[in-house]
This record gives structure tokens, C-alpha cells and sequence, in this order.
């Protein structure tokens, strides 16, 4: 086992003091929004002790097939949609093949990899998810009358249903209304919640991300999705192909390792619409909440896909042996809260206070938790044990 040093991301969307009070220090005045844990070429963490110190993870475990984060997000991130595997790997081929350095603005595809991801709340965490069905969308665009809003009823009542809602995606990405009509439609919102009207917080949430990005056209595309609210302890899957925005709070993310992201507002960083259109034509729209399955008698696994799972395991001085954490092979942990110890096969450990991060491997065996405290493990499902086959 071993404790690491994981490196941030300095993203403007993120909080000055979240993540650094998460770590237990002092922020210096400059956006946080990711911790990145794991073995990613642009974030690769590296080894604080017992042994190997300084050394890049990647050198010890070899490049990870999956990433843990911690994300805390003041303001909204961009929307957005993430590939699957065949699109990952012929973009980042194409951009390879035309000399598109790794870490140029226009850079979409940073790797060959997929990125399902799932989100799990350190706080209340508030996302746009998926397409609202075209029947609400109706619901909130009418009501504004205005041009914008009206042209687009109009084209869903036409051709309605997911890809109909996609084409609408795509002609407000191609030719996006101008800041003042965002503007006029956000007052619209206004007046319609000064009446006491509002469908499934629609108006609010454009009022709310026109705050932070007056005239973008990504305060209407919001009008389009669902809003999602999870509460400390609550997840969500997000797989490829499906369109979402974190707005604010502090989460997990664990994922697939890449980061490949196609955006559609919201953003200063480059926007690709073709490329985001061709994704959602593959995706589902849907909101899925993860329901965690009990593994012991103090651990919830969250285990949406075949690609990685989450385990949040709470000890304390009622079971003092340690609690048995469920996986084998490789695993990334972070200390989510108190102080805990960790035990592998071989009894040695070590140490994670709150905002500590940590690995294991294959010869560590089976790892106890001791201590009060909470710890997330991320895994891989086939390196689960025993009774998880059956959660899975």
C-alpha cells in the first residue's frame, strides 16, 4: 500500500476553498476544482510513502484503467458529453495524425479511452442531466413567448422525441442566439417565477447559470435538461453519450481514465458541435440515480458499470478488528472523513486523515479499515471479492 500525492486543476469554475479545506489547508485565493487520483498522462499522481517516494505512480502500478476525483464546482462547468470507445479512439487518432499537440486549446480527444463517469456527494450536488422528455420541454417553452423558445417548440412539435431534441441541440450550436436574445429570455424566466411559475426548476436553473454566463447559448440549452439534485451519500451515472453540466457542490467522480470531453457552453475552453452532436445520436437521455448495494454491515457499493465501482466504507471504535473492504487487485482510496488506518494481508499500514489519498494492489490482499472515519475505494468490479459478484 501506498499513500500519494495528488496533483490539482486550477479550472476557473472551481472553489478557493473547498478542496483545500477537503486537504485540511490553506487556499491561497486560486480556483480548485479537481483533485486527480490515479495515472493519467496529464495528472498522474505520485508516491508520498512508505516506500517508492517521488516516484510517479504510473512507474509503480503501470497506466490504471480507471481515475478517482474530487471535484468542487462554485459556478456551473460547461455542458457537455463524453464518447464511447470506438469515437474516443478515432478521435485521438485523427488528432494525432494531424499534429494537434496533447495540451492545445483545440484539443478535444486527450486519449483513446471512453469516459463513463459516476458523481457521488460530498455535498448537496446540483447537475443538469439528460434530456428532459419532449412533452415537458413543451411545458417550459411556451410559457416564455419569445422568438427563440417559440422556434424551438415549434420544431420539436414537428419532429419530437430524442433525435428531435438533438436537432435542436445542434441548430442552437450552429447558430446560437445572440446575447441579447439570451438575455431577454432569462428576463422572461424572471416574470414567469415573480407569477409563481416554474416546471421542474427550468427557470430558475437559466437564471441561475445566466448569472455566471451572461449570453451564452448554453442558458437555453439548459431549458432542455433535467435538473438533479443529490444529497450527501447520493450518486449518479453518467455514461457516454449522455449530456450533462455539473452546476455547484463538492463530489467523487470516478471514471474510466481519460478526459475526453466535447462541450456545448458554458466555456471559455474549445467547442466542438459536430463532434457533441455525433455523441448524443449515440447516447440515451436519462437520469440514473445509482442505487448502492450493503456489503458488510458499513459499506455501500455503488457498482453502475462493468468499468469501475464505489465503495464508501464508515468504521469506528464499535468494530474494533477493522472493517474488511470489498475488492482485490488494484485500488485507489481517499479519506472523506476523521482518520482511519489501513490494513493489508501482510498486516502493514497506513495512515489517511481527511483529504488523504492512497493505493493498493494485487499483493496486498484483503485491506481492513480501523479508526473513525469514512474511506472511498475505487475499483475495478472483476477485482471484487466474494459476496460483490452478486451486487454486480
Amino acid at each position: 500500500m501506498l499513500v500519494l500525492d495528488c496533483p490539482t486543476q486550477a479550472y476557473d469554475w472551481g472553489s478557493v476553498d473547498d478542496i483545500p479545506g477537503f486537504q485540511r489547508r490553506n487556499g491561497d485565493g486560486t480556483p480548485v476544482a479537481e483533485v486527480w487520483i490515479g495515472t493519467h498522462p496529464l495528472g498522474t499522481a505520485t508516491v508520498a510513502g512508505p516506500v517508492h517516494t517521488g516516484r510517479p505512480l504510473s512507474e509503480v502500478a503501470g497506466e490504471m484503467g480507471l481515475m478517482l476525483k474530487v471535484l468542487a464546482a462554485n459556478r456551473p462547468l460547461s455542458i457537455q458529453v463524453h464518447p464511447n470507445a470506438a469515437r474516443a479512439r478515432a478521435g485521438f487518432e485523427a488528432e494525432n495524425a494531424a499534429g494537434i499537440a496533447p495540451t492545445a486549446p483545440e484539443r478535444v480527444f486527450k486519449d483513446p479511452h471512453p469516459k463513463p463517469e459516476m458523481v457521488y456527494a460530498l455535498s448537496t450536488f446540483d447537475s443538469l442531466v439528460g434530456f428532459r422528455p419532449t412533452a415537458e420541454i413543451l411545458r417550459v417553452l411556451l410559457p416564455l413567448q419569445h422568438p427563440v423558445t417559440s422556434a424551438l417548440a415549434k420544431n420539436l412539435r414537428r419532429n419530437p422525441g430524442f433525435a428531435g431534441i438533438v436537432r435542436l441541440v445542434e441548430g442552437l450550436l450552429l447558430d446560437p442566439p445572440s446575447a441579447d436574445e439570451v438575455k431577454q429570455v432569462v428576463e422572461l424566466c424572471h416574470d414567469a417565477l415573480a407569477e409563481g411559475i416554474d416546471i421542474k426548476r427550468a427557470y430558475a436553473t437559466a437564471i441561475e447559470i445566466e448569472r455566471s454566463h451572461p449570453g451564452d447559448v448554453g442558458v437555453v440549452i439548459s431549458l432542455l435538461l433535467n435538473r438533479l439534485t443529490l444529497q450527501p451519500g447520493e450518486a449518479a451515472f453518467l455514461d457516454t453519450g449522455i449530456i450533462h453540466a455539473h452546476l455547484s457542490g463538492m463530489c467523487l467522480e470516478v471514471m474510466v481514465s481519460s478526459d475526453n470531453v466535447l462541450r456545448a457552453g458554458l466555456t471559455s475552453k474549445h467547442v466542438d458541435p459536430t463532434g457533441l452532436v455525433r455523441c448524443l445520436e449515440e447516447g440515451m437521455s436519462r437520469v440514473a440515480r445509482v442505487t448502492p448495494q450493503l456489503f458488510g454491515t458499513s459499506t455501500d457499493v455503488f457498482a453502475p458499470s462493468r468499468d469501475f465501482a464505489l465503495s464508501i466504507t464508515q468504521s469506528s471504535q464499535a468494530e474494533p478488528a477493522g472493517v474488511v473492504l470489498p475488492a482485490q487487485g488494484q485500488r485507489l482510496f481517499v479519506c472523506t472523513g476523521g482518520e482511519v488506518a489501513l490494513i493489508n494481508a501482510r498486516e502493514e499500514m497506513i495512515h489517511l486523515r481527511r483529504g488523504d489519498a492512497g493505493f493498493a494492489d494485487d499483493t496486498d490482499g484483503e485491506i481492513r479499515v480501523i479508526g473513525t472515519g469514512e474511506v472511498a475505494q475505487a475499483f475495478a468490479p472483476s477485482g471484487a471479492a466474494g459476496r460483490l459478484d452478486d451486487l454486480i
